[in-house]
């Protein structure tokens, strides 16, 4: 936040006080050649920046690596008395200084400078996405982790730190019922494809699937719309907060040849007759839902996995892990096969599929990419932001929504393309960090298109009117 309020300082100091309209102060509103044209040179622009800032990170890399050479060759000379001669390191070390204190001045320069040009480049852009908050999901005690949406019903479902996992009217606002099974945080939820049925990991080491099953006849008046106002002398207090509480699971995935750990993540294989668990214990595990016991554990990270994700129409999985690393599981064949995507230098933090049987990956290195699933060696896209990437989401049409650790929502296309920021003001928007995000399975009959949630124990639903190009 600090980077860009300074960016933006910069240029209204200089500019128009309308950043949005320096197209304007330079060429004609109706003179698109020369726009387009614009919007290209500033584009290399972009690119020259991003290849200073590269570099500058080489010279830095070798920097350090002279330093660790000048220290080990400092340490190997003692004089008679065995003390240390570190004249040598003492040098090296003023020199790496200095070279260092350029090096940085040139990336801190590099990076202001982006992040101006960016913003000149997206003045040029055509700002047809419309983002408006239109519900506001109240009810949980503590930050969500995880927002979920139901296909063919108008239904999203929370799993918080709160120990609960709720299910919500969409139009409505109302939490229709409370899951109250877990023992611990609640970190993930997942609805079944067909079935009224929900999987959720917990803190407790546990996974459970349960009935969630709504009673549509409770008032459904009770909301947090900016639409709609309730008359507090219609329905007595009690009916208007009724809210169904659930204790008991259907099924639960525990015990000998389970999770020692945290469950993070737990995801339905395609049919339902299996699901996927990622834990904190450096495993995830394959189960089988009719016998609820473990039918493959999957090891192989070096540390904590982060999540995991099933592909929606084939036996595949992709587990991510603190190691900066995600793995894709192949189930298709009687033997599993493993494949190992590197590219990430810090944890992974997220990773889904998309209809064309791509990957896209996000991590806490503040990129996210855009990978093909035939070719692990490198990714088709790589997405720079400003902060750590949390559990994003893909909509069917192919736009990427990345939620943020410093509170903003981004809109991306699978090229790489940025679509839109999602408002956020003191007014609206999230006040801390953006957990996860999710669009809605398909063409939704209600206002909200996308959720989203966080820290500050808000849910919110998003209407986005995309653009033709995105749609």
């Amino acid at each position: 936040m600090p980077f860009e309020n300074s960016s933006k300082t910069g240029v209204k100091s200089k500019r128009s006080p309308r950043l949005s309209s320096l197209a304007e102060d330079i060429l004609p509103t109706d003179d698109a050649p020369f726009r387009a044209r614009l919007h290209q040179l500033f584009s290399q622009i972009e690119k020259e920046f991003e290849a200073l800032y590269l570099e500058n990170l080489s010279l830095q890399e070798k920097l350090d690596a002279m330093g660790a050479r000048g220290g080990e060759g400092a340490g190997a000379e003692r004089s008679p008395g065995g003390e240390l001669l570190d004249s040598d390191l003492a040098t090296g070390k003023s020199l790496k200084a200095k070279f260092g204190a350029v090096a940085g001045s040139k990336v801190k320069a590099s990076h202001k400078l982006r992040a101006q040009t960016s913003k000149i480049v997206s003045s040029f852009k055509a700002q047809s996405v419309v983002c408006s908050i239109v519900r506001d999901y109240c009810g949980h005690k503590d930050g969500v982790w995880q927002v979920a949406a139901k296909g063919g019903q108008p239904i999203i479902g929370t799993a918080s730190a709160d120990h609960t996992a709720c299910i919500w009217g969409v139009d409505s606002g109302r939490c229709l019922l409370q899951y109250q099974g877990h023992g611990g945080s609640v970190n993930s939820l997942k609805f079944h494809q067909s079935r009224d049925l929900v999987l959720t990991g917990s803190g407790d080491g546990t996974a459970h699937i349960w009935q969630a099953a709504v009673n549509w006849e409770v008032p459904t008046r009770k909301g947090h719309s900016s639409e709609e106002e309730l008359d507090e002398d219609e329905e007595p207090v009690e009916e208007r907060d009724r809210v169904d509480v659930l204790r008991t699971p259907v099924c639960e995935f525990s015990g000998p040849g389970g999770h020692t750990s945290v469950i993070v993540a737990a995801d339905w294989l395609p049919g339902g007759d299996q699901i996927i668990t990622a834990s904190w214990d450096r495993s995830a595990i394959l189960w089988d839902v009719e016998t609820k016991e473990p039918l493959q554990p999957l090891t192989g990270h070096d540390h904590e996995l982060t999540h995991a994700c099933a592909h929606q129409t084939q036996r595949l999985v992709v587990t991510a892990s603190r190691d900066s690393t995600f793995r894709l599981w192949d189930f298709r064949e009687q033997i599993p096969a493993v494949s190992v995507f590197q590219g990430h230098t810090e944890s992974v933090t997220s990773t889904v599929f998309t209809r064309d049987d791509k990957v896209v990956s996000g991590s806490d290195d503040r990129t996210v990419k855009v990978w093909e699933l035939r070719n692990m060696r490198s990714a088709l896209t790589t997405i720079r932001t400003d902060s750590a990437v949390n559990r994003l989401a893909v909509s069917p049409n192919g736009v990427i929504a990345i939620p943020h650790d410093n509170r903003h929502i981004r809109l991306f296309d699978l090229n790489g393309q940025r679509v839109a920021r999602l408002p956020r003001t003191s007014r609206q928007g999230h006040r801390r960090m953006v957990s996860s995000v999710c669009w809605a399975p398909e063409e939704p009959n209600t206002s909200c298109n996308l959720y989203s949630c966080g820290f500050d124990r808000r849910v919110l639903g998003w209407a986005i009117s995309l653009p033709k190009e995105s749609a």
